[in-house]
Protein backbone atom coordinates (compact mmCIF):
# COMPACT_ATOMS: atom_id res chain seq x y z
CA UNK A 1 0.00 0.00 0.00
CA UNK A 2 3.12 1.99 -0.59
CA UNK A 3 3.18 2.34 3.90
CA UNK A 4 5.28 0.72 6.20
CA UNK A 5 3.48 -2.01 7.70
CA UNK A 6 4.52 -3.15 11.68
CA UNK A 7 2.83 -5.54 13.69
CA UNK A 8 3.18 -7.54 16.79
CA UNK A 9 1.59 -10.60 18.22
CA UNK A 10 0.51 -12.34 14.85
CA UNK A 11 2.23 -14.28 11.72
CA UNK A 12 3.77 -11.97 9.34
CA UNK A 13 3.07 -14.25 6.38
CA UNK A 14 -0.48 -14.30 7.22
CA UNK A 15 -0.47 -10.33 8.00
CA UNK A 16 1.05 -9.49 4.16
CA UNK A 17 -1.35 -11.86 2.81
CA UNK A 18 -4.69 -9.78 4.09
CA UNK A 19 -3.18 -6.69 2.81
CA UNK A 20 -2.18 -7.53 -0.42
CA UNK A 21 -5.57 -9.33 -1.15
CA UNK A 22 -6.92 -5.60 -1.07
CA UNK A 23 -4.00 -4.17 -2.47
CA UNK A 24 -4.52 -6.38 -5.07
CA UNK A 25 -7.70 -5.23 -5.75
CA UNK A 26 -7.76 -1.58 -5.02
CA UNK A 27 -4.53 -0.37 -6.31
CA UNK A 28 -5.21 2.83 -8.60
CA UNK A 29 -1.32 2.04 -9.11
CA UNK A 30 -1.61 -1.83 -10.48
CA UNK A 31 -3.15 -1.48 -13.95
CA UNK A 32 -4.83 -5.33 -13.35
CA UNK A 33 -6.24 -4.57 -9.98
CA UNK A 34 -10.25 -4.93 -9.79
CA UNK A 35 -10.33 -0.93 -9.57
CA UNK A 36 -8.21 0.07 -12.61
CA UNK A 37 -10.71 -2.13 -14.59
CA UNK A 38 -13.79 -0.86 -13.34
CA UNK A 39 -12.28 2.97 -13.88
CA UNK A 40 -11.29 1.87 -17.39
CA UNK A 41 -14.43 0.18 -18.53
CA UNK A 42 -17.21 2.31 -19.76
CA UNK A 43 -19.99 0.07 -18.93
CA UNK A 44 -22.73 1.53 -16.82
CA UNK A 45 -23.07 -1.79 -14.62
CA UNK A 46 -20.60 -4.19 -14.19
CA UNK A 47 -20.23 -7.53 -12.18
CA UNK A 48 -17.70 -6.81 -9.04
CA UNK A 49 -16.17 -9.48 -6.54
CA UNK A 50 -17.72 -9.76 -3.40
CA UNK A 51 -14.64 -7.88 -1.69
CA UNK A 52 -15.38 -4.98 -4.24
CA UNK A 53 -18.90 -4.90 -3.20
CA UNK A 54 -18.53 -4.62 0.11
CA UNK A 55 -15.24 -2.00 -0.35
CA UNK A 56 -18.18 -0.05 -2.09
CA UNK A 57 -20.81 -0.61 0.16
CA UNK A 58 -19.01 1.09 3.21
CA UNK A 59 -17.99 3.80 1.03
CA UNK A 60 -20.92 4.95 0.31
CA UNK A 61 -22.19 4.66 3.96
CA UNK A 62 -19.21 6.89 4.55
CA UNK A 63 -20.03 9.30 2.06
CA UNK A 64 -23.50 9.73 3.63
CA UNK A 65 -22.09 9.71 7.40
CA UNK A 66 -19.82 12.21 6.58
CA UNK A 67 -22.38 14.49 4.74
CA UNK A 68 -19.80 13.84 1.25
CA UNK A 69 -17.12 15.19 2.92
CA UNK A 70 -15.07 11.35 2.81
CA UNK A 71 -16.46 10.72 -1.18
CA UNK A 72 -15.36 7.63 -3.04
CA UNK A 73 -15.78 9.88 -6.63
CA UNK A 74 -14.02 12.66 -4.96
CA UNK A 75 -16.61 15.25 -6.59
CA UNK A 76 -19.35 15.03 -5.23
CA UNK A 77 -21.52 12.22 -7.36
CA UNK A 78 -21.67 9.53 -4.81
CA UNK A 79 -25.17 9.24 -4.95
CA UNK A 80 -25.03 8.16 -8.79
CA UNK A 81 -22.93 4.56 -6.87
CA UNK A 82 -25.49 2.16 -6.20
CA UNK A 83 -24.31 -1.47 -5.56
CA UNK A 84 -26.62 -4.21 -5.51
CA UNK A 85 -25.44 -8.01 -4.70
CA UNK A 86 -22.34 -8.31 -7.53
CA UNK A 87 -23.98 -5.66 -9.74
CA UNK A 88 -22.36 -2.28 -9.35
CA UNK A 89 -23.92 0.93 -11.31
CA UNK A 90 -22.11 3.99 -12.02
CA UNK A 91 -22.71 6.77 -14.80
CA UNK A 92 -20.11 5.36 -17.51
CA UNK A 93 -16.80 7.49 -17.14
CA UNK A 94 -17.62 7.95 -13.26
CA UNK A 95 -14.12 6.85 -12.11
CA UNK A 96 -13.87 5.83 -8.21
CA UNK A 97 -10.87 5.67 -5.72
CA UNK A 98 -11.70 3.93 -2.76
CA UNK A 99 -8.86 4.42 -0.80
CA UNK A 100 -10.95 6.25 1.74
CA UNK A 101 -11.89 3.20 3.22
CA UNK A 102 -9.97 0.55 1.73
CA UNK A 103 -6.56 0.94 4.35
CA UNK A 104 -8.57 1.07 6.93
CA UNK A 105 -10.72 -2.28 6.39
CA UNK A 106 -7.30 -4.08 5.21
CA UNK A 107 -6.18 -3.29 8.57
CA UNK A 108 -9.34 -4.30 10.81
CA UNK A 109 -8.77 -7.31 8.58
CA UNK A 110 -5.36 -7.74 9.16
CA UNK A 111 -5.60 -6.92 13.44
CA UNK A 112 -8.73 -9.82 13.34
CA UNK A 113 -6.11 -12.76 11.94
CA UNK A 114 -3.75 -11.66 15.24
CA UNK A 115 -2.95 -14.81 17.43
CA UNK A 116 -3.57 -12.85 20.62
CA UNK A 117 -3.08 -9.47 22.06
CA UNK A 118 -0.80 -7.37 20.00
CA UNK A 119 -1.40 -4.65 16.92
CA UNK A 120 -1.03 -3.91 13.10
CA UNK A 121 -0.06 -0.25 11.67
CA UNK A 122 -0.34 0.68 8.22
CA UNK A 123 1.52 4.13 7.67
CA UNK A 124 0.41 4.80 11.09
CA UNK A 125 -3.05 3.78 10.95
CA UNK A 126 -3.49 1.47 13.75
CA UNK A 127 -5.63 -1.59 14.67
CA UNK A 128 -5.23 -3.66 18.20
CA UNK A 129 -5.99 -6.58 20.18
CA UNK A 130 -4.47 -5.37 23.59
CA UNK A 131 -2.95 -2.27 25.20
CA UNK A 132 -0.55 -0.59 22.81
CA UNK A 133 1.63 3.44 23.42
CA UNK A 134 1.17 5.09 20.17
CA UNK A 135 3.32 8.07 19.43
CA UNK A 136 1.60 11.31 18.50
CA UNK A 137 2.60 13.93 15.74
CA UNK A 138 4.72 17.07 16.92
CA UNK A 139 5.06 14.98 20.59
CA UNK A 140 3.83 12.84 23.33
CA UNK A 141 1.84 9.29 23.50
CA UNK A 142 -1.11 7.99 23.84
CA UNK A 143 -2.29 4.45 25.17
CA UNK A 144 -4.98 2.73 22.76
CA UNK A 145 -6.49 0.15 24.83
CA UNK A 146 -8.90 -0.94 22.08
CA UNK A 147 -10.47 -0.16 18.37
CA UNK A 148 -8.43 1.96 16.34
CA UNK A 149 -6.14 4.89 15.60
CA UNK A 150 -5.36 7.04 12.42
CA UNK A 151 -3.62 10.41 11.39
CA UNK A 152 -5.06 12.21 8.28
CA UNK A 153 -3.21 15.43 6.71
CA UNK A 154 0.30 16.18 4.82
CA UNK A 155 2.71 15.25 6.77
CA UNK A 156 3.99 12.15 4.85
CA UNK A 157 2.18 12.28 1.81
CA UNK A 158 1.60 16.10 0.58
CA UNK A 159 -1.68 17.43 -0.31
CA UNK A 160 -3.34 14.43 -1.43
CA UNK A 161 -6.99 15.02 0.48
CA UNK A 162 -9.59 16.29 -2.13
CA UNK A 163 -11.75 19.13 -0.92
CA UNK A 164 -15.03 17.56 -3.12
CA UNK A 165 -16.58 21.11 -2.98
CA UNK A 166 -13.91 22.19 -5.59
CA UNK A 167 -12.37 19.15 -6.70
CA UNK A 168 -8.86 20.28 -5.50
CA UNK A 169 -6.15 19.25 -3.03
CA UNK A 170 -7.59 20.70 0.54
CA UNK A 171 -6.49 23.93 1.63
CA UNK A 172 -7.18 22.64 5.35
CA UNK A 173 -5.83 24.78 8.20
CA UNK A 174 -3.97 21.11 9.79
CA UNK A 175 -1.22 19.57 8.98
CA UNK A 176 -2.37 16.95 10.98
CA UNK A 177 -5.34 15.15 12.29
CA UNK A 178 -5.57 12.59 15.10
CA UNK A 179 -8.64 10.40 15.64
CA UNK A 180 -9.60 7.38 17.60
CA UNK A 181 -12.78 5.18 16.87
CA UNK A 182 -13.76 1.63 17.58
CA UNK A 183 -11.87 0.38 14.66
CA UNK A 184 -9.08 1.71 12.13
CA UNK A 185 -11.54 2.23 10.13
CA UNK A 186 -13.52 4.36 12.11
CA UNK A 187 -10.76 6.31 12.88
CA UNK A 188 -9.13 6.80 9.78
CA UNK A 189 -12.89 8.50 8.29
CA UNK A 190 -13.07 10.57 10.86
CA UNK A 191 -9.87 11.77 11.09
CA UNK A 192 -10.00 12.74 7.36
CA UNK A 193 -13.49 15.03 7.96
CA UNK A 194 -11.81 16.47 10.28
CA UNK A 195 -9.06 17.72 8.48
CA UNK A 196 -11.50 18.45 5.44
CA UNK A 197 -13.54 20.50 7.58
CA UNK A 198 -10.56 22.83 9.01
CA UNK A 199 -11.68 24.92 11.52
CA UNK A 200 -14.84 23.45 12.03
CA UNK A 201 -13.52 19.53 12.33
CA UNK A 202 -12.78 19.95 16.46
CA UNK A 203 -16.60 20.41 17.15
CA UNK A 204 -17.73 18.12 14.45
CA UNK A 205 -15.86 15.32 15.91
CA UNK A 206 -17.17 16.59 19.75
CA UNK A 207 -20.82 16.50 18.25
CA UNK A 208 -20.23 12.97 17.14
CA UNK A 209 -18.41 11.97 20.32
CA UNK A 210 -15.06 11.01 18.05
CA UNK A 211 -12.07 12.26 20.11
CA UNK A 212 -9.56 14.36 17.90
CA UNK A 213 -6.67 15.73 17.95
CA UNK A 214 -5.20 18.39 15.66
CA UNK A 215 -2.00 19.68 14.72
CA UNK A 216 -2.06 23.06 12.83
CA UNK A 217 0.02 24.35 10.13
CA UNK A 218 2.17 26.66 12.75
CA UNK A 219 2.91 23.67 14.78
CA UNK A 220 -0.20 24.43 17.34
CA UNK A 221 -1.69 21.26 18.88
CA UNK A 222 -5.56 21.53 19.69
CA UNK A 223 -6.96 18.46 21.24
CA UNK A 224 -11.30 18.53 21.15
CA UNK A 225 -13.14 17.73 24.45
CA UNK A 226 -13.85 13.89 23.93
CA UNK A 227 -10.10 13.53 23.34
CA UNK A 228 -9.37 14.95 26.80
CA UNK A 229 -12.18 12.96 28.28
CA UNK A 230 -10.98 9.95 26.84
CA UNK A 231 -7.06 10.12 27.19
CA UNK A 232 -5.21 7.72 28.64
CA UNK A 233 -1.35 8.35 28.67
CA UNK A 234 0.89 6.17 27.91
CA UNK A 235 3.21 4.00 30.96
CA UNK A 236 6.75 6.11 30.84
Amino acid sequence: MGCDVVMAGGDPATIAAVLERWEAAFSLFRPESELSCVNRSPAPVLVVSPLFARAVEVALDVAAATEGLVDLTLCGRWPEVVVSGGLLFRPPGLALDLNGVVKGLAVDEAAAVLDGPGFVSVGGDLAVRGPVDVALPAGGAIRVVSGGLATSGTASRGAHLVDTATGSASASCWEQVTASGASCLDADVTAKAGFLLGERGPDWLDARGIPGRFVSIDGEIVENRVWHQAEVPACT
